[in-house]
C-alpha cells in the first residue's frame, strides 16, 4: 500500500515496510506571524482556483467550523488589504515580471507574491520592509517549488524598492 507522497505505509498486522525514500524534516519552523501570513495565502489562493470574490470568500472562512479554527485577525486583515488593492497589485507585478504573466506563475506563488506585494506597499513601514520580503521568501521555500523562493525574493524586492522611492 502507498501513500500520496509514495511512501509505503505498514500493513494492519504491522508488516515490515522497505523504506523507498525519505523526506527531511524541516528544521525551521514558521514563527506565529507566518503562519498567519499562511493562513492568509490560503484564502488568496483558494480565491484564484475557485474564481470566487476574495471579500466574500473571507467572510465564509471567518466562520469557525469543526473542520478548522477560525481565521486569525492578522490574516483576515491581510486579505482584506489585498482586497481593496489587488487590481493595482496585479498591474505592479506583471510590469515587473515581464517574461511571466500572472496567468503563468504557478497559483502558490502567485498568491504569495500578491499578499506579500499587499503587505509591503500597504501595511509595513520602510523600516520593515525587508523583513517582510524575508518572511514570504521563507514560505515560499516551505510552500512551492525549487525555484519559487529566488522568483519571489526579487518580485518583492522590486515591490520593496518602488516603496521605498514613493516614501
Amino acid at each position: 500500500m502507498l501513500d500520496p507522497l509514495n511512501l509505503p505505509l505498514p500493513g494492519r498486522e504491522g508488516e515490515e515496510v522497505e523504506l523507498l525514500k525519505s523526506y527531511p524534516a524541516n528544521p525551521k519552523r514558521l514563527t506565529s506571524r507566518s503562519r498567519e501570513r499562511v493562513r492568509a495565502i490560503d484564502v488568496a489562493y483558494e480565491a484564484d482556483a475557485r474564481v470566487q470574490d476574495l471579500l466574500a470568500l473571507l467572510a465564509q472562512r471567518r466562520t469557525r467550523t469543526a473542520a478548522q479554527t477560525p481565521l486569525p485577525e492578522r490574516s483576515a486583515q491581510l486579505v482584506t488589504i489585498l482586497a481593496a488593492h489587488q487590481g493595482e497589485i496585479d498591474e505592479e507585478l506583471s510590469a515587473l515580471s515581464r517574461d511571466w504573466p500572472l496567468h503563468r506563475m504557478p497559483a502558490v506563488d502567485r498568491a504569495i507574491l500578491r499578499l506579500g506585494s499587499a503587505e509591503i506597499l500597504h501595511d509595513t513601514p520602510l523600516e520593515g520592509l525587508g523583513a517582510v520580503v524575508g518572511e514570504y521568501v521563507t514560505i515560499a521555500r516551505e510552500l512551492s517549488t525549487e525555484d519559487s523562493p529566488k522568483f519571489v525574493n526579487a518580485l518583492l524586492q522590486r515591490i520593496a524598492e518602488i516603496r521605498e522611492l514613493q516614501g
